[in-house]
């Protein structure tokens, strides 16, 4: 089994026993450990077949997570956690604490509301798109046929908007080789053409 733990920035040898000590030992065991010296290059985990593997765990992982819609304890164990015998009284410190995180949490998300939609607007702001105007496409999410992923084109296009789908969505006339791309695309992937040509 892998454990991954979110570190930030450079951590101290230290600080690395701590995190076995506070999530790994204290949950599995102190293991018998066979760590072996393998070299590799930087920026090139493939010639690394361990870190390989362990990408592909991550990534696995994650999308399981991400396609069941559940907690990622459920994803390992196959049921999800029981609080059935941590019933704590809303009088007891543990209980007034839970109150006020979440009456903190409750003010936060009312804070930001409004900061939130204020972004999304001005996000949006040269988005506005009409049935019948030429935009560009964003090409993160499509395949080329360019030789090389290193230096993609960022934007491919223009493309003619048929309709607008939904709120925030667009149906594009796409050319007739891409058969297999979705013609419906989110209004954050547009860009409205201008004289200038392409956008930044």
């Amino acid at each position: 089994m892998e454990i991954f733990i979110p570190a930030y920035g450079t951590i101290t040898a230290l600080e690395i026993a701590q995190i076995f000590i506070n999530h790994v030992f204290s949950k599995y065991g102190l293991p018998h450990l066979k760590i072996s010296r393998d070299l590799s290059t930087d920026f090139h985990p493939e010639t690394d077949g361990q870190t390989e593997r362990v990408n592909q765990i991550i990534e696995q992982y994650l999308w399981i997570t991400f396609i069941n819609k559940e907690i990622p304890f459920f994803t390992i164990y196959g049921r999800n956690p029981s609080f059935d015998s941590m019933h704590i009284s809303q009088d007891s410190p543990a209980g007034k604490s839970s109150k006020k995180i979440q009456s903190v949490q409750q003010v936060v998300k009312e804070e930001l509301e409004p900061e939130i939609r204020r972004f999304k607007k001005y996000a949006d702001r040269n988005r506005t798109v009409s049935p019948g105007d030429e935009v560009w496409l964003a090409s993160k999410n499509i395949n080329t046929t360019r030789p090389t992923k290193k230096l993609p084109e960022r934007w491919l296009g223009p493309f003619e908007v048929l309709k607008k789908i939904g709120s925030h969505a667009y149906h594009l006339k796409l050319p007739s080789q891409w058969k297999y791309v979705h013609p419906v695309f989110h209004v954050s992937l547009l860009e409205p053409v201008k004289q200038s040509g392409t956008p930044n």
